[in-house]
């Protein structure tokens, strides 16, 4: 089985998310389909904010969001890091 987890642009997968994303196939597979550039927002949307509850929230929407086909998370400005 593979295990690979694709990264972003700029970030590198964070440990807590790339054991969220290698939980279930299908949303690995989905994240690997995913751009570079689109991952690049999912990453950074996680670990840009300050709370650690928060981080899990999202990490967990993520895979909610990936597994109902969403391909960038919602109604965010963008990773100010490109």
């Amino acid at each position: 089985m593979n295990t690979g987890v694709a990264k972003g642009v700029v970030h590198v997968v964070p440990h807590d998310l790339r054991n969220a994303l290698t939980q279930k196939a299908v949303v690995r597979e989905v994240w690997n389909t995913l751009t570079p550039l689109a991952r690049n927002e999912w990453i950074c949307w996680t670990i840009s904010v300050q709370k650690p509850e928060t981080r899990k929230a999202h990490i967990v929407r993520i895979v909610e969001d990936l597994q109902k086909g969403k391909r960038r998370p919602c109604c965010w400005a963008g990773c100010p890091h490109r």
